[in-house]
Parts: structure tokens; sequence; C-alpha cells
């Protein structure tokens, strides 16, 4: 890990709202230690078999608990609610162990009942992370042997299972079902925790402040000194530099090139940069608009300036196509899109707008500065094919739900996706298989023939016909140009120096995980 110290609503505003939940020295003074994470993503839902992104990770994987943990880089799945767990010779069964000492908020255990009801409620839904074990595990391959012992057979082999498992939060079903309304829990869920995690939610303030609180007699001992954290919510990325630079926020986990540049030699300040499975892309509206036709498709990515990208994304690398090079599985002699003006009117004067005349729209989020001008770069690349652009900031929760449909997805919809595990499988099926359309993972973009290769290397154990089946994934999605295909970032964020017990996993690393986290 480089950690270096080097190189950047409903209440007022960040400084006073601080110092009114007394954030700071005096608290800790007093015996309380509230570490603060500035943050410009709003939490848009708390229900663990629904909500996804990172700050919803952030909240589920602190107040909720899964089978296994991921720690350490390169990522590996680690003990949890599960002691132990055996595997069976063909990958087929899994046996896992409980703690006994698990215990849910309301002080009942944590049982395999409860284990074989939160998948099975997250199948049912299929919503959130469900399609990280959809098609894999069914209704019926969950199964509580007695209290502590559960054994799920797959429906079809799965190389990544327990690499998937962190993602898989599990309920108090007692709790659940008594607020099942019509909606299996849904609406309870959305402002209610049922979970068994080292925190609980103290209060939520919608567009400016998440406060967690530790549970007092938590059953998993051991970890940081913190007793509280609060999830800030700071659009501009400049403001959430200064909080952290000034103290007022111990962590920020949306900082640009500049910002870091910014903070170099800061006292107190110690700079994340790391490499991980992060990836930048601008999706296009296969299913709604201009952008259905392929054509038009193509002759952008051939116009677009991609050096102009790289020359506004400090700290990244181009990708080479949907998938980062340094993941098994990429395709190396794969043909790229790279600005050529001559190719891109050639597949324009084969669109349906031959002579451009168009106006298109491109969201991003409010208040990341890389986000914007990325959009600018793409204003004037459509310039050279006479194609307006209307840049449309907006607020994460409502680009979400603009995600819901091809009608409400704008025409170009600007996407960071963080891996929540180190294999092929999470951006390649996240991305790009139709069970995803409808979130903001993947909006409209559907294949059959993907679908099918995507499926069928999920459960493919031979190493060599596995890679064989990524790289036939990637020539039809390079075919079809459903994205640009932008940056591969390294992960940017700042923290003060008195937080202790921070170690990088190149895995969701904005989620921050607070139990093992101190404040000195």
């Amino acid at each position: 890990m480089m950690l270096m110290t080097t190189r950047r609503g409903a209440m007022a505003g960040g400084a006073a709202v601080l110092a009114g939940l007394a954030v700071g020295h005096d608290v800790r003074a007093q015996g309380r230690r509230i570490l603060v994470i500035s943050s410009n993503q709003d939490i848009p839902n708390f229900d663990p078999h629904v909500a996804n992104g990172y700050s919803a990770a952030m909240a589920l994987r602190n107040t909720y608990d899964s089978l296994v943990r991921v720690e350490g880089n390169p990522p590996k799945p680690v003990p949890h609610l599960a002691q132990s767990w055996t595997v069976s010779d063909d990958g087929r069964e899994y046996i896992f162990k409980l703690d006994p000492l698990a215990k849910f908020h309301d002080g009942s255990p944590v049982t395999a009942e409860a284990v074989k009801y939160s998948f099975n409620r997250l199948l049912r839904l299929n919503r959130g992370n469900a399609w990280m074990i959809a098609g894999v595990v069914d209704l019926n391959s969950v199964e509580a042997v007695d209290a502590t012992t559960v054994r799920v057979k797959l429906a079809t082999p799965f190389v990544p299972f327990l690499s998937v498992l962190p993602w898989v939060w599990i309920v108090n079903p007692a709790q659940v079902e008594a607020n099942k309304g019509e909606d299996d829990g849904q609406n309870w869920l959305r402002s209610n925790l049922a979970g068994s995690g080292a925190f609980r939610l103290r209060r939520a303030e919608a567009g400016n402040l998440y406060e967690f609180e530790r549970v007092a007699d938590g059953w998993k001992k051991g970890g940081g000194n913190l007793t509280g954290a609060i999830w800030k919510i700071t659009r501009e990325t400049a403001t959430q530099r200064l909080m952290v630079q000034r103290g007022e926020a111990q962590i920020a986990v949306d900082l640009t090139s500049e910002d870091m540049d910014a903070l170099k030699d800061r006292p107190g300040v110690t700079l994340v940069l790391e490499p991980e499975y992060r990836t930048f892309s601008i999706k296009m509206n296969t299913r709604h608009g201009p952008l259905a036709d392929a054509n038009l498709r193509r002759a952008i990515a051939c116009a677009f300036n991609y050096q102009g990208m790289l020359d506004v994304a400090g700290y990244a690398e181009l990708m080479k196509g949907p998938l980062p090079d340094s993941i098994d599985g990429f395709d190396r002699d794969l043909p790229l899109y790279r600005t050529d003006m001559a190719r891109a009117k050639e597949y324009l004067a084969k669109s349906s707008t031959p002579n451009g005349g168009i106006k298109l729209t491109l969201a991003h989020v409010s208040g990341l500065e890389q986000q914007r001008r990325w959009a600018l770069v793409m204003l004037d690349s459509l310039r050279a094919l006479n194609i307006e652009l209307d840049i449309k900031p907006m607020i994460w929760p409502d680009m979400v739900s603009s995600a819901r449909s091809p009608e409400t997805t704008a025409d170009f919809f600007c996407v960071y996706q963080t891996a929540n595990y180190g294999d092929a499988d999470n951006l390649a099926f996240a991305g790009y298989h139709s069970s995803r359309n409808g979130g903001w993972q993947n909006p409209v973009y559907s294949n059959p023939e993907v679908d099918a290769v995507l499926t069928q290397a999920r459960g493919e154990t031979d190493p060599e016909k596995r890679r064989a089946l990524y790289v036939r994934f990637q020539r039809m999605v390079m075919d079809d140009s459903p994205d640009i295909f932008g940056v591969l970032e390294k992960r940017k964020m700042a923290m003060r120096t008195n937080v202790k017990g921070f170690v990088f996993t190149p895995v969701a690393s904005n989620a921050i995980e607070l139990f093992p986290l101190s404040l000195g």
C-alpha cells in the first residue's frame, strides 16, 4: 500500500454543522471519538437487498454483517459471521459454521435460518446485489442444517462465490416479517435497520449527513476505538479537500488529482493514491433516442478526444475496452476505438443522422469536477460531428432514479464503477448483462449473445476456457460500442494522520469500513 504524506442541505454548512456536532478534540476529550467522512454521494436507500452504490455499501457494511468479509491487497475473503467453511471437491457445495456469539441489534441470535431468509429475500426481490448470485443460487439452495450450520448448494459452478459473499447482507427475519407489508418489507427497510453490524444509524438527514453510533454491546469484539461516525454530504470536491485540511473531516473520498496535489506536504494529512479496479465510462442510451443507432455510437466513439480525457484525468490511464487490463481475462489484442475523424465520419454517414444536426443530453454527478470536465471533452468532440450537447449535472439519487427506464435515461450517462471483487465477472456482468437493466451500472444495454457468454463464464471452472469466454465478451461489446471506454483511475483519498487502522483494499475502498478504525 502506498500511503503518502504527500501531495489534496438540511443544516447550515460544513464547519458550522461539524462544530455543532462537537467533532474534534473536545469530543475525544469527553471520551467520544467520532470520525467524519466527507462524500459527494447521498445514501439513497437502507434496504440491504435493494440498495447499491458506494455510499449505500458504506452504510450497509457497517450496520449489517455478511458471512465473510473482504480485506487485504490483493483482496481475499476472511471469516465474519461464518467462523469457518468447507467446500466440496466439485465446488458446488459450501458448508458454513456461524459464530455462536453473533447477534442482531435487538439481541436475538444470527441463525442459519436468518442466512437462508436473507439469501431468499435477495433472490425474490432481484434488486441490489442479487445479480451477484442470481442463477448461481436459487430458492432451494440454502439450507439451515442446524442453528449455526448453513449448507449452500450452487445451482451451477461459480468461481468467485466466496468473493461475492461480503455483499450479501444478513437481515433479522423477525423484524422484517413484522413490517413486511405488501412489498416484502421494502418500504420499512428503506429507512429502518434490521442488522447485526458494529454500528447502528443514529440519525439520517437526506442531502446533509448520516450519523452512525457504535453498538454498545456488539457481538464482534476488538476493532478500533470509534464511538461513532458521520457521513457528511459535501457536493464540491474542493470543499472536501478543505475540510480535511482544516481537520473538520478526517477522511475525504471523492478528491480530484488537483485536490491531491494541493494537499501535498500539508501537515496532519495523509494521502491514499492506489491502483484498483475502478473504471469510468460514459454509457450511451442504446435503446431510446438517436444513440439506439449503432453506427452513430461508433461515430462518436471515433470522434471522442481520448487524449483530452486523459489530459484532465490526472492519476489515470486510458481504458482498453470494458475490462481493466490488469484483470484475468483481458484481451490484449482487442481492437480499440481511438480518435479518428475520417473513420468517425464514415460511420456517421451510415447512421440515421448522416449530417448530425441533433442535440443529445449528458448526465453526470453534480459537484464531481472530474466528470464535469469530461463532459466538456464530450461537448467539444461532438461539435466535429455537428452534434450539440446539453450537459445536466444531477445529484446521485436522481441519477439512480433516471436509470430505471430507457425513456428517462440520458443519451450519455457517466458512471464510475468500482469492483466489489477482483474477478472479471464483477465489472462484466454488472456493466453489460441485461439483468442489470434499470440500474445505474447498466441502465439499458442488452445483447442476448453477450448475456449467454457472461452466464457461461460465471460457471466455467477451466481457466483457459473462462478466459476465452471473456475475450468473446469483450469483442462483442466493442463491436456494439455501447460506451465510451474512458479511464482507469487510481483511488484518491485524503485522511488526517490521526486516523489509525486503515488498510487499503482495492475493492469498494471508498465504502469505508468503520470497525477497524481509531482516532488517535
